[in-house]
């Protein structure tokens, strides 16, 4: 599943301090292999470089139902 800058994300990487996080992707780019790479912003800072697999779809947290008027 590709994501597009704005979606919501959760990032897993043991090895990182944002394991488990939830982010916002701020930048996709991609490398000279046709893979996206992916910039996320948490709350207390961000992490480049996140490949797709890392990834997974994150609830969308909004509170605002603007569809139902």
């Amino acid at each position: 599943m590709a994501f597009e800058k704005g979606d919501r994300v959760v990032f897993h990487d043991k090895h990182s301090d944002y394991d488990g996080e939830t982010g916002e992707v701020t930048q996709v780019s991609e490398t000279m292999f046709g893979d996206n790479t992916y910039i996320v912003s948490f709350e207390e800072g961000q992490e480049a470089g996140i490949a797709e697999e890392s990834l997974e779809a994150g609830e969308d947290e909004a509170t605002d139902d603007d569809n139902d008027e």
